[in-house]
């Protein structure tokens, strides 16, 4: 899970009345610089929590509005505030990172890369924020260097200990990254990886960082790239539980707003296209900034990222993305082809939810952890099963959720062509793809 805090409750003033890029009236200001908010990225409708999965049908299913703003004084692209933390990340949360091999291998060259760059050894601490199963941590534990995680979930809390990694169950923030300080567990490194996006409280959040680094460290953090995002059209990576997009542009001004200064990034491929930016305390770090962070804010800024009109037009073509999945299903029934899901993915129930598609249309998704199986997704009810249920049910059709991982999906699932089946992609555009066939 990613850590956050409780939510610091923007001022709200009246209602917005229109959207999709262009100006509303003023409902909240922004997590970063408290400006008013006043301009809609995109509005997905309502829906669940994208990993609120369901035990069982019976019961009423809390829903909350999907609205994405932008604030146009630091660029920080934000969800509305409906949902609190608490509700969204809770002690049973059954994302657990260990289940995909190719997160795995990522994570292993990070930690090679970053024991070599920073020259880590048996004298230095890592630190990793949102360690959930301990998936990263368990590979400094092989290179013999100290480490402990923060994870305040208890499910992947445990996962962690039971590799024999030390967790400290917390929400982090400043309070706690002093705490820690305070008692001789300053970092030379802390990772966060895909947790940036999922807290309320941003500044509190990158203000733990500035205190818990020692004077010379390094924080790392991974996100997917609001640019890719915009280009691309991943509307699916939107949910409740992400509460920022993120710019270099806008990540700069909160780093430096809160006590870290950006020197490094690289532009990575995972999740459709993230970023790592390195990050230094503002007050005692002594690295340049490198050229790679002048020439994406560059690239930022001639792409528009500071101007309205970066953000008109998106609503468009999410509804056309929507459309296209719509018409295949429909093709898909008229011909009497059945459609299953694989992965049971925070972005495809957004893609799922926002489509109205539900357990009529699609008969069941599989998903490889089985914290999951046996539950049902949120919103559209599809039921989570393991593997062996797709191949007895043999789909003509498997609409593969976690798109990110088409390829690493593509390969475990080369025996769906034995029956003729094939693998659909719904994001950025319809795709039909043969099993064990790789996607651009």
């Amino acid at each position: 899970m990613a850590p956050d805090q409780a939510d610091s409750g923007p001022g709200r003033g009246a209602e917005p009345q229109c959207s999709h890029g262009v100006e509303v009236g003023v409902r909240m200001q922004c997590r970063f610089c408290s400006h008013p908010l006043s301009i809609v990225f995109v509005d997905l409708d309502s829906s669940p929590p994208s990993n609120a999965y369901r035990t069982s049908l019976d019961g009423p299913e809390a829903e909350y509005p999907l609205r994405v703003l932008v604030c146009e004084q630091c660029w920080l692209v934000q969800t509305e505030d409906y949902a609190a933390a608490d509700e969204l990340f809770e002690e049973d949360y059954a994302y657990f990172s260990s289940f995909s091999t190719s997160w795995l291998e990522h994570s292993r060259s990070y930690v090679q890369a970053m024991v070599e760059r920073f020259e880590l050894d048996a004298s230095s601490c890592v630190v990793e924020i949102a360690a959930n199963d301990g998936y990263l941590l368990q590979y400094v534990v092989e290179a013999g260097i100290p480490c402990y995680g923060v994870e305040p979930t208890a499910s992947t809390a445990k996962a962690a200990r039971d590799k024999g990694i030390e967790i400290v169950e917390e929400f982090f923030g400043v309070e706690l990254g002093k705490r820690l300080a305070g008692e001789g567990r300053s970092a030379d490194l802390t990772a966060a990886n895909n947790v940036l996006a999922h807290v309320p409280d941003i500044n509190d959040f990158v203000g733990g960082f500035a205190a818990l680094l020692k004077p010379d460290g390094v924080s790392t953090f991974e996100f997917p790239h609001l640019g890719v995002l915009v280009e691309q059209c991943l509307f699916d990576t939107i949910y409740h539980e992400h509460y920022s997009y993120l710019s270099l542009t806008a990540v700069r001004q909160i780093f430096e707003g809160n006590g870290l200064s950006v020197f490094d990034i690289e532009e990575l491929p995972t999740h459709g296209g993230s970023l790592r930016v390195y990050a230094q305390r503002l007050d005692t770090g002594t690295r340049s900034v490198t050229r790679a962070v002048t020439d994406l804010l560059a690239r930022e800024e001639a792409d528009g990222v500071s101007s309205v009109d970066y953000y008109k037009g998106f609503q468009a073509r999410v509804d056309e993305i929507r459309d296209g999945l719509l018409a295949f299903l429909d093709r898909a029934e008229g011909e009497g082809k059945a459609v299953a899901a694989y992965g049971a993915a925070a972005k495809g129930n957004t893609l799922l939810n926002y489509s109205r598609v539900t357990a009529d249309r699609i008969g069941f998704v599989v998903d490889a952890n089985p914290h999951k199986q046996g539950q049902f997704l949120p919103g559209s009810h599809v039921p989570i099963v393991d593997q062996a249920v797709l191949f007895d049910r043999r789909p003509d059709y498997v609409l593969v959720l976690p798109w990110n991982l088409m390829n690493e999906i593509s390969t475990q699932l080369a025996g769906v062509g034995e029956w003729g089946g094939k693998l659909v992609r719904a994001v950025p555009a319809l795709e039909i793809i043969e099993p064990g066939t790789t996607s651009g």
